[in-house]
C-alpha cells in the first residue's frame, strides 16, 4: 500500500568503489547493479537485510502453524541477485514466500488514480511477476482506479500474465467493489495458488465482518485488528466465519501487517517515542499520517514483529489467520535513498 520510489544512481565511493555492493545508511550511499547479496564491512545491506527479516518471520511463523501463507507486497527486485529481471533468484528468500503483492502494476502510478504507469515501468514489473510465477508464487496486483474500462483492462491483463488482481476505487482499500468478483467461482481455495481472485480491504469499520462475510472472493487480506484498535485482534471465531465463502467454497484469510514501518495507532506504539526515539525508528511517512520508517534490521523491531508471545505474527497465528500480507516490503529504497 504505501509504496516507495527512489530514484537509481551509480555512486562511487572512494577507493573502496569496487567493493561497495551494499546500501550503507549514509547519504549517497546508494550503489546499484552490483551484487546486493555481497557482504561489506562497517555497512548495512538494505535489501539483504529486509530479506533476511521476512525469512526469518516466515519460519518462526510456519514453525508454529505448518502452512502458514506469505505474502510480500512490492520490491519485487528482492527476487533476484542483483534487482535485475535476467539475473538468478534468491532460492532462500523464494522458498519463505507464497506470493508477492504488486501495486500500481497497470493504474495508479506514485499515488495517483486512474493514472496508468509507465508502460517501461509496467514491462520490468512484469517481467519479476512472471519470474515469481515460474518459481511457484502467486502474484497479487493491485491497481487502483474507478473507470470501468480501466477495471476491465486491469483484470483481464493481468490475468493474461497468469496473475490474480484487485482493481479498487479507493486508495485507502475500504471499499468493496460494486457487483461479484472477476472470475467468481464457488471452488474451495485450500492453497493460494488455487485462488482466481482477491479483495483488499484493510479499514475496517463497523459492518466490516458481515461485509465481508458476504462476499464471494477466494482470498481476504484484511487487518488483523478492530476498528477500535488496541491490543486485541478479531476473535478465532470471527476469522473463521470469513473462511466460507457466500456461495459456500472454502476460501484464505489474510493478515495484513506493516512490518517496514511502525504505525502510530497500534498497540506496541508508545507515544514517548517522539520525544525520545528508540534507535530503530526513523522519520514519519510524509505520505501516510502515523506512519514512520524503521531500521528493519534492529533486534528491537524485529522484536515486535515475530519471536515471542505478543509479537504481532503471534497475534496473526493465535487470531486463526491463514498467512499475513507483508508491507511496505519496499522499505528498503527509503534507506537506500532516504533523500
Amino acid at each position: 500500500m504505501r509504496t516507495v520510489y527512489c530514484i537509481l544512481t551509480f555512486v562511487l565511493i572512494g577507493l573502496f568503489s569496487f567493493a561497495s555492493c551494499s546500501k550503507s545508511e549514509q547519504p549517497g550511499g546508494t550503489n546499484y547493479g552490483c551484487d546486493t547479496s555481497a557482504p561489506v564491512m562497517g555497512a548495512v545491506n538494505y535489501r539483504d537485510e529486509l530479506r533476511n527479516f521476512i525469512q526469518e518471520i516466515s519460519s518462526w511463523a510456519r514453525t508454529r502453524k505448518p502452512g502458514f501463507i506469505v505474502v510480500a507486497q512490492n520490491s519485487t527486485e528482492l527476487l533476484t541477485t542483483t534487482g535485475d529481471t535476467a539475473d538468478p533468484v534468491m532460492p532462500d528468500y523464494l522458498n519463505a514466500l507464497d506470493g508477492i503483492g504488486r501495486e500500481e502494476l497497470y493504474y495508479g502510478y506514485e499515488n495517483h488514480d486512474n493514472v496508468m504507469t509507465p508502460d517501461d515501468v509496467t514491462t520490468e514489473w512484469v517481467r519479476f511477476g512472471k519470474r515469481a510465477v515460474a518459481n511457484h508464487l502467486t502474484v497479487m496486483a493491485t491497481d487502483y482506479c474507478s473507470t470501468p474500462a480501466y477495471m476491465t483492462a486491469s483484470y483481464q491483463r493481468n490475468e493474461d500474465n497468469g496473475f490474480i488482481s484487485f482493481a479498487t476505487p479507493s486508495r485507502q482499500l475500504q471499499t468493496i467493489p460494486a457487483g461479484a468478483p472477476y472470475q467468481e467461482n464457488a471452488n474451495n481455495i485450500n492453497t493460494l495458488a488455487e485462488a482466481r481472485n482477491f479483495l483488499y480491504l484493510i479499514y475496517p469499520n463497523d459492518q466490516y465482518i458481515s461485509q465481508l462475510k458476504a462476499t464471494n472472493y477466494d482470498v481476504l487480506v484484511i487487518d488483523a485488528f478492530p476498528p477500535e484498535g488496541g491490543a486485541h485482534t478479531w476473535t478465532p471465531s470471527q476469522i473463521n466465519s470469513l473462511k466460507v465463502k457466500n456461495n459456500g467454497g472454502k476460501r484464505l484469510v489474510l493478515a495484513y501487517m506493516s512490518m517496514g514501518q511502525a504505525e502510530d495507532y497500534r498497540w506496541y506504539w508508545n507515544p514517548d517515542w517522539l520525544k525520545n526515539k528508540p534507535a530503530w525508528l526513523g522519520p514519519t511517512d510524509s505520505d501516510w499520517e502515523g506512519n514512520y520508517y524503521v531500521r528493519y534490521w534492529m533486534p528491537e523491531w524485529k522484536a515486535l514483529i515475530y519471536g515471542n508471545a505478543n509479537s504481532y505474527t503471534q497475534k496473526i497465528i493465535n487470531a486463526g489467520f491463514d498467512g499475513t500480507y507483508l508491507d511496505p516490503v519496499d522499505a528498503s529504497g527509503y534507506w537506500e535513498n532516504p533523500e
